[in-house]
């Protein structure tokens, strides 16, 4: 039955979840040095129009209709033409409109492969970048909100994924190592980030924005909704105060910018595990998140990965950590589901099994699929247009005036 409560519950959800691709923009884009700003923020708004129009034509029929148990759903819902304005989610006894929850899916499909950006800022074409934006979802991100979501092979076995640690975080991150392998390192590696106050701002939206991310998916608003959003302001919270820690006894000063990706590594790492896990811990998956996260950047930098944003070492291993310690404390007084702390070992090995999976298709997939893409349009900038960065070489647009620079 139509309730208006959890109708405006979901919209709130929803719009709260499309303003994290402005905010991821504004992150990436405080961290891009100064004559990249514009190419990686476009390269984040321009799923915001690309990915609607999947969305609305193929996307949710592929991953919400049929293929029972399978890798992919079928085509009935093309262009949702099939889905009556008026038609309740989840049949007579559901409480808000089947669009909304279209647009609410619609808001983590366009930020997903957004993330991925932040990896090969100022190396990639926009050509490219627009193939690889299609096919990426198509091929990878598609399959995953089916096989968890959408009622495929993976919900069959009994993998949970609360918000998307699997089919966002994971699957971005290890999409965005294997693009780092493929393109290679920058001409200037040591390009700092031009505005440290456009990144705190990003922080923000994003912060903000992910209590609809992962308050939003109960599709209900109940107890689980509000454990969800008080565990997602917890670990980041932690996470944010255990990587300044961490690189202040290090290096011996306190750095915002580290504080300020600590806490996305946060909220990337109890995503999967927000409505499933008790309060203390969201505290212990924070402090996990902070520590590990910021030693996956270390490792990054040791092995010469030219990840310049570190989409890996905080969307990647956040997303694989969380689904793993999903499987460590969710609780069956919570949501229904045990972990390995309550003698649950099956579900534990369920989730190791799933980040496995996802991380090795997203890595293999985007690489196979950058080697394709570059037969059709090259891949990479020419060495000329990286030096003179992509904002004047790709673009013909500056940021900024030279006099505020």
């Amino acid at each position: 039955m139509f309730d208006s409560g959890s109708t405006s519950f979901m919209i709130l959800c929803t719009s709260l979840v499309m303003l994290m691709t402005p905010g991821l923009a504004f992150f990436y884009g405080g961290l891009a040095g100064k004559r990249n700003i514009l190419g990686i923020m476009v390269q984040t708004f321009v799923s915001l129009g690309i990915t609607t129009i999947m969305w609305i034509s193929v996307g949710y029929s592929l991953c919400f209709s049929g293929g029972e148990g399978g890798i992919i759903g079928n085509l009935d819902w093309l262009f949702c033409n099939a889905i009556p304005f008026n038609q309740l989610y989840g049949g007579p006894e559901g409480k808000f409109p089947e669009y909304i929850f279209i647009a609410y899916q619609m808001m983590f499909a366009i930020i997903t492969p957004a993330l991925i950006t932040g990896a090969f800022v100022n190396r990639v074409t926009f050509k490219s970048y627009l193939i690889f934006l299609i096919f990426w979802q198509l091929l990878v991100y598609y399959p995953f909100v089916h096989m968890i979501w959408g009622g495929g092979i993976l919900a069959e076995w009994g993998v949970l994924d609360f918000a998307g640690g699997v089919v966002v975080h994971c699957t971005a991150g290890f999409a965005a190592l294997a693009s780092v392998i493929y393109v290679g390192k920058r001409q200037d590696k040591a390009s700092p980030p031009n505005s440290i106050p456009l990144v705190a701002i990003g922080t923000g939206l994003l912060w903000f924005g992910w209590y609809g991310f992962n308050a939003g998916s109960e599709l209900d608003v109940d107890y689980i909704s509000t454990l969800a959003f008080l565990n997602t302001d917890v670990a980041a919270s932690f996470a944010a105060i255990t990587w300044l820690i961490i690189e202040w006894s290090r290096e011996g000063k306190p750095k915002f910018v580290g504080l300020l990706t600590g806490a996305v590594a946060g909220l990337a790492t109890i995503t999967p595990a927000a409505g499933f896990v008790p309060l203390w811990a969201a505290m212990v998956i924070g402090i996990a998140a902070g520590a590990v996260c910021y030693l996956a950047v270390q490792l990054k930098n040791r092995l010469g990965w030219d990840d310049a944003l570190d989409v890996w070492g905080v969307h990647g291993v956040g997303g694989l950590l969380g689904t793993i310690l999903l499987g460590v404390f969710a609780s069956q007084a919570i949501n229904g589901q045990s972990g390995l702390i309550e003698g649950d070992a099956g579900f534990f090995f369920k989730e190791l099994a799933a980040v496995v999976i996802s991380a090795a298709y997203a890595f293999i997939f985007t690489y196979i699929m950058l080697i394709v893409i570059n037969f059709i349009t090259p891949v990479k900038v020419s060495e000329a247009d990286e030096n003179l960065g992509l904002d004047a070489a790709l673009h013909g647009e500056k940021a900024y005036d030279e006099g505020a620079l």
